[in-house]
């Protein structure tokens, strides 16, 4: 491999968007923008969070805001499962590749522990 591209490769598998699996998704811009959107907010809420317990707030309440991040993570979560399915989950089917049946399963019940 020449030098040149050698080092585009590295820089490509060294980037935040590169993928062990050699999977992508491919949401839509609307998508994207409405997930960013809300983990923008989320990592606000933390920050409160830190915040809180810093001022010695009343644990009562930090464990609500707590709860009310978790559950925004969820909708984050609930959101790219339902793009997932839609999307990702129907194209490999459709491509034959019936394992992916499998890790929907597994996914759904990390999402499901508690």
């Amino acid at each position: 491999m020449e030098p040149e591209l050698e080092n585009e490769k590295t820089l490509e598998e060294d980037s935040c968007c590169s993928h062990p699996h050699g999977r992508m998704s491919h949401h839509s811009e609307n998508t994207k923008k409405n997930l960013i959107t809300r983990l923008n907010r989320i990592e606000g809420q933390i920050r409160g969070i830190k915040r809180l317990i810093e001022c010695d707030t009343y644990c009562d309440d930090v464990i609500t805001q707590i709860a009310a991040s978790q559950a925004a993570l969820n909708g984050v979560a609930k959101l790219l499962l339902e793009a997932h399915m839609k999307d990702c989950v129907v194209n490999r089917i459709q491509e034959g590749d019936m394992e992916v049946l499998d890790e929907v399963l597994v996914t759904i019940q990390k999402l499901m522990k508690k």
